[in-house]
């Protein structure tokens, strides 16, 4: 148990049998009246982001998510399929389970893989990832403008906004918590 007064970002608890992750939080002490804590959560499993009030001082389960390093190795059709790095044993996680995060999965990479209750409820990618453009216009000399950018395809088959100097067979930083181009690598 954790008391409401203990959260911090990132924290995750137990609501209702689902998992979720204290994205914002507010104590607040009215003038009159006893103090409250505003909470923003987010569900670990969907994402979908709910605002709950818990009197001050209030205890509530804390969710245990176990996370294990994983290699991502190939997509069956089926599902994709990822190995432990520790007893090597292979899983097969749907697409629904891992959600927005298959536009940045690259063959061989290691991601963190989200058990709570003995159910994979998602994965945690880099927060970087370096990919090769694949299709994009090409670039003009000159077209040194700031903030005009151009749609390029990554490898992976996902479409990034890049600045026009970029070009095809460049290798780009992309952003995975937001999902943005940073940097020429």
């Amino acid at each position: 148990m954790i008391s409401v007064n203990d959260f911090k970002t990132g924290v995750t608890i137990e609501l209702d049998g689902q998992a979720y992750a204290v994205v914002e939080f507010q104590h607040v002490k009215p003038g009159k009246g006893a103090a409250f804590v505003r909470a923003k959560l987010k569900n670990v499993k969907t994402g979908a982001t709910i605002e709950r009030t818990f009197r001050g001082g209030e205890k509530v389960p804390k969710a245990h998510l176990d996370r294990r390093e994983m290699q991502y190795l190939y997509n069956d059709g089926s599902g994709y399929i990822f190995m432990d790095n520790e007893n090597f044993e292979q899983i097969s996680i749907t697409a629904e389970q891992i959600g927005d995060g298959i536009k940045w999965l690259l063959e061989n990479m290691n991601i963190q893989v989200l058990i709570f209750q003995e159910n994979i409820i998602g994965i945690e990618l880099p927060n970087f990832v370096e990919m090769t453009i694949i299709d994009t216009e090409p670039g003009v000399k000159g077209d040194t403008a700031t903030g005009v950018t151009k749609n390029a395809t990554v490898e992976t088959g996902a479409t990034v906004k890049v600045p026009l100097f970029v070009n095809t067979g460049d290798k780009i930083r992309i952003d995975t918590r937001i999902g943005e181009y940073l940097d020429r690598v």
